[in-house]
C-alpha cells in the first residue's frame, strides 16, 4: 500500500529500508507496491530526510529485493538507515483506467453515510493492520460527530460508490461503530 508522505503531498512511499545483507551497504528492500514488483520501474526513488543519497540499484533477490544507497558500503553507516521510508514523485505513477484510482486519491475525500447522506468525516489516512486496508476518517466542521472511524476497505460491502470527480465516498456503516 502506498501513502503520501504529509511533509511533500507530491510523494509516495512506495517501499522502505530492511535489514542489511553483507558487509558492503546492501539491505533488503520493503515494497508497498501492489503488485511488489513494481518497485522495479522507479527510476527516481529518495530516502526518507535524505535527498543527497541515492538509490544505485534494486534488483530482485529469491523472492525479496535487494538494494544499495550509492555512497554507502559499510553496513554498521547502513544500520542507521534501517526502517527509513522510500519515495517516487506522483508524476512516475503510471496512468490508470476510467474508474481506477490510487489509495493517495482518496486523501481528503468526505465520507458519506449512503442511508441518509450524514457527513462522517474525511478521509485522512488508509492504513492495513493484515485483514483489510481500513480508512481512516477523521471528522470535520459538518461531520455529525466527533468520532474518528476506521472503515474496511470492502467495495460494496461497506464502500459503496467513490465519487473521484465531486471528492466524496459513500458509505454502508453504523454510525455509532
Amino acid at each position: 500500500m502506498m501513502k503520501v508522505n504529509k511533509l511533500d503531498s507530491n510523494l509516495i512511499c512506495v517501499g522502505s529500508i530492511g535489514k542489511s545483507r553483507g558487509l558492503v551497504g546492501e539491505f533488503f528492500l520493503n515494497s508497498f507496491c501492489d503488485p511488489q514488483d513494481n518497485i522495479l520501474n522507479y527510476t527516481s526513488i529518495s530516502i526518507e530526510g535524505h535527498k543527497d543519497l541515492q538509490i544505485a540499484y534494486i534488483k530482485k533477490f529469491n523472492n525479496k529485493f535487494l538494494s544499495k544507497i550509492s555512497s554507502i558500503d559499510n553496513v554498521d553507516i547502513l544500520k542507521s538507515y534501517t526502517n527509513l521510508k522510500l519515495f517516487i514523485n506522483k508524476s512516475e505513477l503510471p496512468s490508470l483506467e476510467k474508474d481506477e484510482f490510487y489509495w493517495h486519491d482518496l486523501i481528503g475525500m468526505h465520507v458519506l453515510d449512503c442511508n441518509n447522506n450524514d457527513e462522517l468525516g474525511d478521509v485522512i489516512e488508509i492504513s492495513n493492520y493484515g485483514s483489510n486496508d481500513l480508512l481512516e476518517i477523521s471528522p470535520s466542521d459538518s461531520s455529525v460527530d466527533s468520532k474518528k472511524r476506521q472503515i474496511p476497505f470492502v467495495k460494496k460491502i461497506f464502500i459503496i460508490e467513490i465519487d473521484l470527480k465531486n471528492r466524496k465516498i459513500l458509505v454502508d456503516w453504523p454510525k455509532d461503530f
